[in-house]
Protein backbone atom coordinates (compact mmCIF):
# COMPACT_ATOMS: atom_id res chain seq x y z
CA UNK A 1 0.00 0.00 0.00
CA UNK A 2 1.37 3.40 -0.96
CA UNK A 3 2.36 5.97 1.64
CA UNK A 4 -0.03 8.89 1.18
CA UNK A 5 0.27 12.23 3.01
CA UNK A 6 -2.36 14.92 3.56
CA UNK A 7 -2.60 18.42 5.05
CA UNK A 8 -2.08 17.27 8.63
CA UNK A 9 1.17 15.52 7.66
CA UNK A 10 2.81 18.69 6.31
CA UNK A 11 4.10 21.75 8.19
CA UNK A 12 4.14 24.67 5.81
CA UNK A 13 5.63 26.75 8.59
CA UNK A 14 9.11 25.47 7.79
CA UNK A 15 8.97 27.47 4.55
CA UNK A 16 8.09 30.79 6.18
CA UNK A 17 11.70 31.90 6.58
CA UNK A 18 12.81 30.57 3.20
CA UNK A 19 12.80 32.03 -0.29
CA UNK A 20 11.67 29.73 -3.08
CA UNK A 21 13.06 30.33 -6.57
CA UNK A 22 10.84 29.05 -9.36
CA UNK A 23 12.88 28.59 -12.54
CA UNK A 24 10.53 28.90 -15.50
CA UNK A 25 7.02 30.28 -15.86
CA UNK A 26 5.26 27.85 -18.17
CA UNK A 27 2.39 25.51 -17.36
CA UNK A 28 3.76 24.24 -14.05
CA UNK A 29 5.91 27.28 -13.25
CA UNK A 30 3.09 29.78 -13.15
CA UNK A 31 0.93 27.46 -11.02
CA UNK A 32 3.66 26.72 -8.47
CA UNK A 33 4.71 30.36 -8.17
CA UNK A 34 1.19 31.75 -7.76
CA UNK A 35 0.03 29.02 -5.38
CA UNK A 36 3.09 29.42 -3.17
CA UNK A 37 2.68 33.21 -3.17
CA UNK A 38 -0.97 32.87 -2.18
CA UNK A 39 0.12 30.45 0.58
CA UNK A 40 2.20 33.25 2.10
CA UNK A 41 5.58 32.00 0.90
CA UNK A 42 8.36 34.29 -0.33
CA UNK A 43 8.66 33.49 -4.05
CA UNK A 44 10.99 34.75 -6.75
CA UNK A 45 10.80 33.74 -10.41
CA UNK A 46 13.94 33.18 -12.46
CA UNK A 47 13.67 33.78 -16.22
CA UNK A 48 15.88 34.57 -19.18
CA UNK A 49 16.26 38.31 -19.75
CA UNK A 50 14.37 38.03 -23.06
CA UNK A 51 11.63 35.72 -21.77
CA UNK A 52 8.13 36.61 -22.95
CA UNK A 53 6.83 35.36 -19.60
CA UNK A 54 8.57 38.12 -17.64
CA UNK A 55 5.81 40.68 -18.09
CA UNK A 56 3.10 38.11 -17.42
CA UNK A 57 4.66 37.06 -14.10
CA UNK A 58 5.20 40.66 -13.03
CA UNK A 59 1.56 41.52 -13.76
CA UNK A 60 0.61 38.66 -11.42
CA UNK A 61 2.51 40.42 -8.64
CA UNK A 62 5.56 38.17 -8.65
CA UNK A 63 9.16 39.24 -8.23
CA UNK A 64 11.09 38.34 -11.39
CA UNK A 65 14.84 38.29 -11.95
CA UNK A 66 17.47 36.36 -13.88
CA UNK A 67 17.94 32.63 -13.38
CA UNK A 68 21.39 33.16 -11.86
CA UNK A 69 20.17 35.75 -9.36
CA UNK A 70 17.11 33.70 -8.43
CA UNK A 71 19.34 30.67 -7.83
CA UNK A 72 21.65 32.73 -5.65
CA UNK A 73 18.84 34.22 -3.57
CA UNK A 74 16.71 31.10 -3.29
CA UNK A 75 16.90 28.59 -0.46
CA UNK A 76 14.81 26.14 -2.49
CA UNK A 77 15.30 26.17 -6.26
CA UNK A 78 12.51 24.45 -8.19
CA UNK A 79 13.45 23.77 -11.83
CA UNK A 80 10.36 23.89 -14.05
CA UNK A 81 11.74 24.23 -17.56
CA UNK A 82 11.68 21.51 -20.26
CA UNK A 83 13.79 18.40 -19.55
CA UNK A 84 16.10 18.92 -22.54
CA UNK A 85 17.19 22.38 -21.31
CA UNK A 86 17.73 21.59 -17.65
CA UNK A 87 21.22 20.06 -17.78
CA UNK A 88 23.00 22.97 -19.48
CA UNK A 89 21.05 25.55 -17.50
CA UNK A 90 21.93 23.84 -14.22
CA UNK A 91 25.64 23.80 -15.00
CA UNK A 92 25.81 27.42 -16.18
CA UNK A 93 23.32 29.35 -14.07
CA UNK A 94 22.18 27.31 -11.06
CA UNK A 95 24.98 25.09 -9.76
CA UNK A 96 27.51 27.94 -9.22
CA UNK A 97 25.10 29.64 -6.81
CA UNK A 98 24.06 26.69 -4.63
CA UNK A 99 25.10 26.96 -0.98
CA UNK A 100 25.39 24.43 1.83
CA UNK A 101 21.90 23.41 2.95
CA UNK A 102 20.04 24.72 -0.10
CA UNK A 103 17.44 22.48 -1.70
CA UNK A 104 17.10 21.62 -5.38
CA UNK A 105 13.62 20.55 -6.47
CA UNK A 106 12.07 19.03 -9.57
CA UNK A 107 8.61 18.14 -10.87
CA UNK A 108 9.96 15.28 -13.02
CA UNK A 109 12.90 13.01 -12.33
CA UNK A 110 14.40 12.64 -15.82
CA UNK A 111 17.59 14.65 -15.39
CA UNK A 112 18.45 13.31 -11.94
CA UNK A 113 17.62 9.69 -12.76
CA UNK A 114 19.56 9.67 -16.02
CA UNK A 115 22.52 11.63 -14.66
CA UNK A 116 22.14 14.78 -16.73
CA UNK A 117 22.19 16.75 -13.47
CA UNK A 118 24.56 15.58 -10.75
CA UNK A 119 24.13 17.91 -7.75
CA UNK A 120 26.75 18.37 -5.06
CA UNK A 121 26.23 16.36 -1.88
CA UNK A 122 25.80 19.39 0.39
CA UNK A 123 22.20 20.12 -0.60
CA UNK A 124 18.79 18.47 -0.38
CA UNK A 125 17.28 17.17 -3.60
CA UNK A 126 13.58 16.34 -3.78
CA UNK A 127 10.74 16.08 -6.26
CA UNK A 128 7.15 17.28 -5.99
CA UNK A 129 5.31 16.21 -9.14
CA UNK A 130 1.64 17.22 -9.51
CA UNK A 131 -0.37 14.63 -11.44
CA UNK A 132 -2.09 17.19 -13.60
CA UNK A 133 -1.28 20.13 -15.90
CA UNK A 134 -0.40 23.51 -14.43
CA UNK A 135 -3.71 25.18 -15.22
CA UNK A 136 -5.47 22.47 -13.19
CA UNK A 137 -2.99 22.80 -10.31
CA UNK A 138 -3.77 26.51 -10.21
CA UNK A 139 -7.54 26.18 -10.61
CA UNK A 140 -7.91 23.50 -7.94
CA UNK A 141 -5.90 25.63 -5.52
CA UNK A 142 -8.11 28.68 -6.10
CA UNK A 143 -11.14 26.47 -5.41
CA UNK A 144 -9.68 25.28 -2.12
CA UNK A 145 -8.87 21.85 -3.51
CA UNK A 146 -5.67 20.19 -4.72
CA UNK A 147 -4.20 18.00 -7.43
CA UNK A 148 -2.52 14.85 -6.05
CA UNK A 149 1.28 14.92 -6.14
CA UNK A 150 4.19 12.52 -6.03
CA UNK A 151 7.04 13.08 -3.55
CA UNK A 152 10.55 11.64 -3.89
CA UNK A 153 13.80 12.30 -2.03
CA UNK A 154 17.13 11.94 -3.87
CA UNK A 155 19.40 13.56 -1.25
CA UNK A 156 18.67 14.35 2.39
CA UNK A 157 21.59 16.54 3.43
CA UNK A 158 19.59 18.53 6.01
CA UNK A 159 17.86 15.49 7.50
CA UNK A 160 14.53 17.14 6.74
CA UNK A 161 14.21 16.88 2.95
CA UNK A 162 10.95 14.98 3.34
CA UNK A 163 9.54 17.73 5.54
CA UNK A 164 10.58 20.36 3.00
CA UNK A 165 9.01 18.39 0.17
CA UNK A 166 5.73 17.94 2.03
CA UNK A 167 5.67 21.61 2.98
CA UNK A 168 6.25 22.58 -0.64
CA UNK A 169 3.48 20.21 -1.75
CA UNK A 170 1.15 21.80 0.78
CA UNK A 171 2.09 25.24 -0.52
CA UNK A 172 0.87 24.37 -4.00
CA UNK A 173 -2.23 22.56 -2.70
CA UNK A 174 -1.05 19.00 -3.25
CA UNK A 175 -1.69 17.73 0.27
CA UNK A 176 -5.41 18.42 -0.16
CA UNK A 177 -5.46 15.86 -2.95
CA UNK A 178 -2.92 13.51 -1.37
CA UNK A 179 0.84 13.14 -1.80
CA UNK A 180 2.18 9.68 -2.69
CA UNK A 181 5.72 8.73 -1.77
CA UNK A 182 7.83 7.39 -4.64
CA UNK A 183 11.40 7.49 -5.98
CA UNK A 184 13.01 9.43 -8.82
CA UNK A 185 13.49 6.11 -10.63
CA UNK A 186 9.88 4.99 -10.31
CA UNK A 187 8.40 8.36 -11.25
CA UNK A 188 10.64 8.80 -14.27
CA UNK A 189 10.27 5.34 -15.72
CA UNK A 190 6.52 5.05 -15.19
CA UNK A 191 5.91 8.58 -16.50
CA UNK A 192 7.85 7.93 -19.71
CA UNK A 193 6.16 4.55 -20.18
CA UNK A 194 2.67 5.98 -19.67
CA UNK A 195 3.32 8.73 -22.22
CA UNK A 196 4.81 6.44 -24.85
CA UNK A 197 2.73 3.29 -24.56
CA UNK A 198 -0.69 4.55 -23.44
CA UNK A 199 -1.54 8.21 -22.95
CA UNK A 200 0.13 9.77 -25.98
CA UNK A 201 1.84 7.27 -28.26
CA UNK A 202 -0.65 4.45 -27.76
CA UNK A 203 -3.80 6.55 -27.95
CA UNK A 204 -2.76 8.70 -30.91
CA UNK A 205 -1.74 5.67 -32.98
CA UNK A 206 -4.96 3.83 -32.06
CA UNK A 207 -7.04 6.82 -33.16
CA UNK A 208 -5.22 7.15 -36.50
CA UNK A 209 -5.36 3.40 -37.13
CA UNK A 210 -9.11 3.29 -36.51
CA UNK A 211 -9.73 6.33 -38.72
CA UNK A 212 -7.55 4.96 -41.54
CA UNK A 213 -9.26 1.55 -41.40
CA UNK A 214 -12.74 3.05 -41.83
CA UNK A 215 -11.71 5.47 -44.58
CA UNK A 216 -9.86 2.74 -46.48
CA UNK A 217 -13.06 0.66 -46.32
CA UNK A 218 -14.98 3.44 -48.05
CA UNK A 219 -16.72 5.17 -45.14
CA UNK A 220 -16.99 8.95 -45.00
CA UNK A 221 -13.95 10.53 -43.29
CA UNK A 222 -16.25 12.79 -41.27
CA UNK A 223 -18.06 9.79 -39.80
CA UNK A 224 -14.74 8.07 -39.10
CA UNK A 225 -13.53 11.18 -37.28
CA UNK A 226 -16.52 11.27 -34.97
CA UNK A 227 -16.40 7.54 -34.23
CA UNK A 228 -12.65 7.23 -33.62
CA UNK A 229 -11.62 10.63 -32.20
CA UNK A 230 -14.46 12.91 -31.18
CA UNK A 231 -16.33 10.40 -29.01
CA UNK A 232 -13.14 9.41 -27.19
CA UNK A 233 -13.67 12.26 -24.71
CA UNK A 234 -16.94 10.72 -23.49
CA UNK A 235 -15.20 7.41 -22.80
CA UNK A 236 -12.14 8.97 -21.15
CA UNK A 237 -14.31 11.17 -18.92
CA UNK A 238 -16.26 8.14 -17.71
CA UNK A 239 -13.04 6.20 -17.00
CA UNK A 240 -11.57 9.24 -15.24
CA UNK A 241 -14.63 9.54 -13.01
CA UNK A 242 -15.11 5.90 -12.08
CA UNK A 243 -12.60 3.64 -13.76
CA UNK A 244 -13.23 1.10 -16.50
CA UNK A 245 -16.16 -0.30 -14.49
CA UNK A 246 -18.12 2.97 -14.64
CA UNK A 247 -17.42 3.33 -18.35
CA UNK A 248 -18.73 -0.17 -19.05
CA UNK A 249 -21.77 0.46 -16.84
CA UNK A 250 -22.57 3.65 -18.78
CA UNK A 251 -22.30 2.37 -22.35
CA UNK A 252 -24.77 0.15 -24.18
CA UNK A 253 -24.72 -3.62 -23.77
CA UNK A 254 -23.79 -3.89 -27.43
CA UNK A 255 -20.77 -1.64 -26.91
CA UNK A 256 -19.82 -3.48 -23.72
CA UNK A 257 -19.99 -6.89 -25.42
CA UNK A 258 -17.81 -5.61 -28.25
CA UNK A 259 -15.36 -4.20 -25.69
CA UNK A 260 -15.14 -7.45 -23.73
CA UNK A 261 -14.84 -9.76 -26.73
CA UNK A 262 -12.80 -7.69 -29.23
CA UNK A 263 -10.55 -5.40 -27.21
CA UNK A 264 -7.95 -8.09 -26.52
CA UNK A 265 -7.65 -8.68 -30.27
CA UNK A 266 -6.36 -5.12 -30.65
CA UNK A 267 -4.20 -5.04 -27.52
CA UNK A 268 -2.96 -8.58 -27.97
CA UNK A 269 0.08 -10.59 -26.91
CA UNK A 270 2.23 -8.93 -29.56
CA UNK A 271 1.17 -5.47 -28.33
CA UNK A 272 1.93 -6.35 -24.72
CA UNK A 273 5.35 -7.70 -25.70
CA UNK A 274 6.07 -4.43 -27.49
CA UNK A 275 5.04 -2.53 -24.35
CA UNK A 276 7.56 -4.59 -22.36
CA UNK A 277 10.20 -3.75 -24.96
CA UNK A 278 9.43 -0.03 -24.65
CA UNK A 279 9.71 -0.29 -20.87
CA UNK A 280 13.09 -2.02 -21.16
CA UNK A 281 14.31 0.79 -23.44
CA UNK A 282 13.30 3.30 -20.76
CA UNK A 283 14.81 1.32 -17.89
CA UNK A 284 18.13 0.77 -19.68
CA UNK A 285 18.55 4.45 -20.54
CA UNK A 286 18.28 3.73 -24.28
CA UNK A 287 15.36 6.13 -24.74
CA UNK A 288 17.04 8.82 -22.61
CA UNK A 289 20.24 8.57 -24.70
CA UNK A 290 18.23 8.77 -27.93
CA UNK A 291 16.30 11.84 -26.74
CA UNK A 292 19.43 13.61 -25.46
CA UNK A 293 21.25 13.02 -28.78
CA UNK A 294 18.14 14.10 -30.72
CA UNK A 295 18.20 17.46 -28.95
CA UNK A 296 21.92 17.91 -29.50
CA UNK A 297 21.33 17.36 -33.23
CA UNK A 298 18.60 20.06 -33.26
CA UNK A 299 15.71 17.55 -33.30
CA UNK A 300 15.68 16.33 -36.94
CA UNK A 301 13.58 13.21 -36.26
CA UNK A 302 11.30 15.01 -33.79
CA UNK A 303 10.59 17.80 -36.29
CA UNK A 304 10.11 15.49 -39.28
CA UNK A 305 7.66 13.22 -37.45
CA UNK A 306 5.78 16.18 -35.96
CA UNK A 307 5.33 17.74 -39.40
CA UNK A 308 4.31 14.40 -40.92
CA UNK A 309 1.58 13.76 -38.37
CA UNK A 310 0.29 17.32 -38.64
CA UNK A 311 -0.53 16.52 -42.28
CA UNK A 312 -2.48 13.35 -41.48
CA UNK A 313 -6.02 13.56 -42.90
CA UNK A 314 -7.59 13.22 -39.45
CA UNK A 315 -5.85 16.44 -38.37
CA UNK A 316 -6.75 18.41 -41.47
CA UNK A 317 -10.34 17.19 -41.47
CA UNK A 318 -10.69 17.57 -37.71
CA UNK A 319 -9.73 21.24 -37.78
CA UNK A 320 -12.70 21.96 -40.02
CA UNK A 321 -15.12 19.80 -38.08
CA UNK A 322 -14.14 21.36 -34.76
CA UNK A 323 -14.89 24.74 -36.33
CA UNK A 324 -18.53 23.61 -36.47
CA UNK A 325 -18.52 22.96 -32.71
CA UNK A 326 -17.96 26.34 -31.12
CA UNK A 327 -18.52 24.96 -27.62
CA UNK A 328 -15.33 22.89 -27.77
CA UNK A 329 -13.16 26.02 -27.49
CA UNK A 330 -14.88 26.87 -24.21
Amino acid sequence: MANIYYDNDADIGILKDKKIAIIGYGSQGHAHALNLKDSGIDVIVGLRRDSLSRGIAEKEGLKVTTISEASEKGDIIMILIPDDRQGDLFQKEISPHLKDGDALAFAHGFNIHFGQIVPSTNIDVFMVAPKGPGHLVRRMYTEGKGVPCLLAIHQDFSGNAKGLGLAYAKGIGGTKGGVIKTTFKEETETDLFGEQAVLCGGVSELIKAGFDTLVEAGYQPEIAYFECLHELKLIVDLIHEGGITKMRHSISDTARYGDLTRGHRIINKKTRNEMRRILREIQSGEFAREWILENRANRPVFNALTNRDAEHPIEILGKGLRGMMKWIRK
